[in-house]
């Protein structure tokens, strides 16, 4: 989810079941057609639809706005990376896998050190 320093930036989410799209642009620092723009653009984004096509989001619904805002806003993300990144089951790396790749990058740049000292 969110870096703790970006959670303090925002305002905290009430303890309430559902929030319009006025108090979710508030709690989200996003304004509201930025939201329905999103609702198109991300999959995981359904709030709840009432009479007359009013939208009530969920706190979940809330996490997930604040998570977005972070990948684009403050991670800069494109839309299509953010929505890859949101989408990713394979998201989670191992610890092992870390070792491996930072092995490999460390190998890597001892290489070019190596080429950059023959150039000299």
């Amino acid at each position: 989810m969110l870096e703790p320093t970006h959670n303090n930036e925002l305002p905290v989410i009430p303890g309430k079941r559902y929030f319009t799209i006025g108090e979710v642009s508030e709690l989200c620092a996003v304004k509201p057609h930025v939201l329905r723009y999103w609702e198109q653009e991300f999959p995981q984004l359904k709030p709840v639809k009432r009479r007359g096509n009013r939208r009530y989001y969920q706190r979940d619904d809330v996490l997930t706005i604040r998570q977005i805002r972070s990948l684009l806003y403050d991670q800069g993300y494109t839309i299509g990376g953010a929505r890859q990144r949101m989408t990713d089951d394979d998201g989670d790396v191992t610890p092992v896998e870390l070792q491996e790749v930072i092995k490999e990058t460390i190998e890597e740049l001892e290489h070019v050190l190596q080429v950059l000292k023959l150039d000299k």
